[in-house]
C-alpha cells in the first residue's frame, strides 16, 4: 500500500461534502477549519459545500466536481469530508483517479465515506477514517481524544489503543491490513469495483440506526460474498442507536456478531471509532498488530 504524504504546517487541505447536505452547519464547519489554521495548515473549501439539492450537498455534478478538483490539485494534501450521510456511491464511478494515483494524498472521514476508504484501498493507496466537519458541533473536552488521534495520524505520528476489555472478546494475536467501515456501505459495495478483498486482512466494522434483524441481514451478506472466509481478525467499533423492533430479537448485538463471525480469529468489540463523539482515527490500509487478551486488548499500527 502506499501511504501519501504526512501533512506539515503551510500544507493545503480541501474541505469537500461528497454526500449529505450540511444546512445551517456554517458555524460547525468554521470550528472545524479554525482547528487545522491552529495547526498551520491551508483551508481551500469546496464551492458546493453548503449547497442544497434535496438530500445533498448540492447536485451530483457539483458533488464530483468538487471531488475531483481536491483529487487533481497537486498543492492539496488532504482531503477532508464535511460529513457523511448519504450520497458518496452516487459519484464515485463519475470520479477519475488517474492524477491521484501519480500524487496520492489523503482522504479522510466515516460513514458514507466508507465508499472512498474501500475503492481507494483497491488503488494501492491508505485512507483514514477518522472526524469530520461535523464531529466538531461537540464540546471539546468530548471529543478530545478523537482530534488527538486525528492530528498524529495525519502529521505521522504512531497510532497504538489500548482498548477496555469485554466478555465477549476473542482472544487471539494477529496482523493484516486494516480495512473496513459502515456496515451498511461494505453490503452496498458489494459486487461493484469498490467491493473490498478481505483475504489475510483485519476488517472494522461500525454502524448505526439499524434494528438488529438488519444488522444480521448485512453481516449474513457479507458471509455470503466471503468476506469473512479468510479474514485474520474483526475490530468492531460503535454499533450506535439500534432500533427496537416490534418483534424481542433475543440476543446482544454482540451475540448477534458472534453467531456469524468466524469463531478461530480474534475478535474485539468496543474500539472507539464509528458514530459516537469518541471516533479514534484507524489508518486504513496499513498493517495493524491486534492482541487480544483476556483482560484487554491492543491495537498498534506499524
Amino acid at each position: 500500500m502506499i501511504t501519501p504524504p504526512y501533512l506539515t504546517k503551510g500544507d493545503k487541505v480541501a474541505i469537500v461534502a461528497p454526500a449529505g447536505i450540511l444546512k445551517n452547519r456554517e458555524e460547525v464547519v468554521q470550528s472545524a477549519i479554525d482547528l487545522l489554521e491552529n495547526w498551520g495548515l491551508t483551508i481551500v473549501l469546496g464551492e458546493a459545500v453548503f449547497n442544497q439539492g434535496n438530500h445533498f450537498a448540492g447536485t451530483d455534478e457539483e458533488r464530483m466536481v468538487d471531488f475531483q478538483k481536491a483529487l487533481d490539485d497537486p498543492s492539496i494534501k488532504m482531503i477532508w469530508c464535511a460529513r457523511g450521510g448519504y450520497g458518496s456511491v452516487r459519484i464515485i464511478d463519475r470520479l477519475d483517479f488517474t492524477i491521484f494515483k501519480q500524487h496520492p494524498k489523503w482522504i479522510v472521514g466515516y460513514s458514507d465515506i466508507t465508499v472512498f476508504h474501500n475503492h481507494v484501498h483497491n488503488l494501492g493507496v491508505e485512507t483514514l477514517h477518522g472526524i469530520m466537519c461535523t464531529s466538531m458541533q461537540d464540546a471539546y473536552t468530548v471529543i478530545e481524544e478523537s482530534i488527538i488521534s486525528f492530528k498524529k495520524a495525519i502529521f505521522g505520528e504512531r497510532l497504538e489503543y489500548t482498548v477496555k476489555p469485554s466478555l465477549y472478546n476473542r482472544e487471539g494475536k494477529v496482523s493484516g491490513q486494516l480495512v473496513g467501515g459502515n456496515l451498511a456501505i461494505l453490503t452496498s459495495v458489494l459486487g461493484s469495483k469498490s467491493q473490498l478483498n478481505t483475504n489475510g486482512k483485519i476488517l472494522f466494522i461500525e454502524e448505526i440506526g439499524e434494528y438488529e434483524y438488519a444488522i444480521d441481514r448485512m453481516l449474513y451478506s457479507l458471509q455470503r460474498a466471503g468476506y469473512f472466509d479468510q479474514l485474520k481478525g474483526i475490530i468492531v467499533g460503535d454499533i450506535s442507536k439500534v432500533k427496537e423492533n416490534s418483534t424481542t430479537w433475543g440476543q446482544t448485538i454482540e451475540e448477534l456478531f458472534l453467531n456469524i463471525l468466524p469463531k478461530h480469529i480474534p475478535i474485539v468489540f468496543n474500539f472507539p471509532a464509528g458514530h459516537e463523539p469518541d471516533n479514534r482515527a484507524l489508518l486504513m490500509g496499513r498493517e495493524v498488530g491486534l492482541l487480544v487478551e483476556r483482560g484487554q486488548a491492543f491495537i498498534k499500527f506499524t
